[in-house]
C-alpha cells in the first residue's frame, strides 16, 4: 500500500488510471469476521459512480466503493513468471489458435473472426445446435479472437461480429484473456456492461518440454502408438462423439485459414493411444508449432485411471516434438478439472493466464463444457 512520508495511508489513483494494474485496500464489508481491511490486486477496469472496478488475473470483477477505499496506488505489470518459458500474451495466443484451425477465418482490424461449422440435419437437434441447423466444433475455432484494434467503435464491430456469425447459423463468442501483461481486461468489462455472458473460463499453462519427455514411460506395458491423423480407435475413446468432416479438419490442422496472420502452412499435428480391448485405454493430440508443442485431448479410460497412462501418452508426444525441434510446451485447462491440474502441475506446468469465452446476449450456446 501507498504510505506517506507521516506514515499514513493514502490513495494515489484516480480515475485516470483506468487500465492500469493497481492495488487497492478497502474496509471489509460490515460484519465479516477477520481482518478489518481486504486487499485487491488488478487491472483497474472502471471508476464511475463513485464505485471502482478491479478485475483480478482469474476474471473476477472485484466492486470497491470509494467510500470503503483506504489506501491504492498503480502498480507494474505481474512478475515475470519464475519457472517456464518466457512467452508474451500475444505470441501465446496466436498459437494457441494456430492449433485449433477453423475452417474460414476472417480480419476485422486486429480481430480474427473463426468458425468451423458443420451441418446438421434438422431431425437430429442436439441441444447444441443453433436454430437446428448449424452447431460449431469448439469454441477455440469458432470464436473472435482480438488482438488488437478492430478499427471501428467496440459497438459497431460488435455489431460485425454479430452479422458475420449469424450469416453462418452460429451465436458470437469473443475469446478473450486477463491475467498476464497485454491480456484484455477492459475488453472483458466493456463485454459485461453489454449484458455478453462469460460462459466458459480457462488457463493457458506453459512448462518446458525436456521435462515432460523425460518422465516415465507410465503403466508398466503401456505402448504408446503415435499417427498423423485421427483413426476410427482414437475417436472412440475421444469425448466428442460423432466426429463431423470438419471435425476432423479442425482436429487434423487441415483446415483452410484465409488471411492468417503470418501465412504458411499450420502446426504438425500428432495424435497418441494407448491401445485396449475395445477403445483405446489413453488418448491424447499435439501440435507442434516452431518451439511450442500444444497438448490436449489427454483423455484415459476411467477403469484405467492412475496408472499413469496420461503421463505415459504426453511423454510420447513430447519427445517427438523435442525431434521436430521444440523447447516449450503448452495446454488449455479448465478452472474447474482440479484432476488435470494436479497431473500437468506435477509435471512443472503453471498458469500464464486465463481466457473467456463471451457469448453475445440473446443466444444460445454451441456446445457444452469445451472451451
Amino acid at each position: 500500500m501507498e504510505i506517506s512520508a507521516a506514515g499514513r495511508l493514502e490513495v494515489r489513483i484516480t480515475a485516470a488510471d483506468v487500465g492500469k494494474r493497481v492495488s487497492v485496500r478497502r474496509l471489509a464489508e460490515p460484519g465479516a469476521p477477520g481482518e478489518k481491511f481486504t486487499d485487491t490486486v488488478g487491472v483497474l477496469t472502471s471508476w464511475d459512480s463513485g464505485v471502482l472496478v478491479i478485475t483480478r488475473k482469474s476474471g473476477e470483477s472485484v466492486r470497491v466503493p470509494e467510500s470503503a477505499l483506504v489506501a491504492g496506488k498503480v502498480v507494474p505489470s505481474a512478475p515475470a513468471r519464475r519457472r517456464g518459458p518466457a512467452a508474451s500474451y500475444e505470441e501465446l495466443a496466436r498459437v494457441a489458435a494456430r492449433a485449433w484451425r477453423p475452417v474460414e477465418s476472417e480480419w476485422l482490424g486486429a480481430w480474427e473472426l473463426r468458425a468451423a461449422v458443420q451441418k446438421v440435419p434438422r431431425e437430429a437437434r442436439p441441444r447444441e445446435v443453433v436454430a437446428g441447423r448449424r452447431a460449431g466444433f469448439t469454441r477455440r475455432a469458432n470464436s473472435v479472437l482480438p488482438l488488437g484494434d478492430p478499427g471501428l467503435p467496440l459497438d459497431e464491430a460488435l455489431a460485425a461480429v454479430r452479422r458475420w456469425y449469424g450469416e453462418r447459423g452460429l451465436p458470437a463468442y469473443v475469446q478473450a484473456a486477463t491475467g498476464a501483461e497485454g491480456t484484455q481486461e477492459l475488453l472483458c468489462a466493456e463485454l459485461e456492461r453489454r449484458g455478453w455472458t462469460r460462459e466458459v473460463t480457462a488457463e493457458l499453462w506453459t512448462g518446458a518440454l525436456a521435462p515432460v519427455a523425460d518422465r516415465a514411460e507410465g503403466a508398466e506395458g503401456a505402448r504408446v502408438v503415435l499417427a498423423r491423423t485421427a483413426d476410427e480407435a482414437w475417436l472412440a475413446r475421444y469425448r466428442r462423439k460423432g466426429v463431423s468432416e470438419v471435425a476432423l479438419q479442425v482436429l487434423e490442422g487441415r483446415s483452410s485459414r484465409a488471411g492468417e496472420a503470418g501465412g504458411g502452412t499450420g502446426p504438425s499435428v500428432w495424435f497418441a493411444t494407448v491401445p485396449g480391448e475395445e477403445v483405446p485405454a489413453a488418448i491424447g493430440r499435439c501440435a507442434v508449432d516452431g518451439r511450442w508443442a500444444g497438448f490436449s485431448a489427454v483423455e484415459v479410460d476411467p477403469a484405467a485411471r492412475r496408472r499413469g497412462l496420461a503421463t505415459a501418452v504426453m511423454a510420447a508426444l513430447a519427445r517427438r516434438a523435442l525431434d521436430e525441434g521444440a523447447s516449450a510446451a503448452w495446454l488449455q485447462v479448465e478452472t474447474g478439472n482440479a484432476a488435470a491440474r494436479a497431473l500437468y502441475a506435477g509435471m512443472g506446468f503453471s498458469v500464464h493466464h486465463a481466457y473467456h469465452h463471451y457469448r453475445e446476449p440473446g443466444s444460445g450456446s454451441t456446445e457444452g463444457g469445451a472451451s
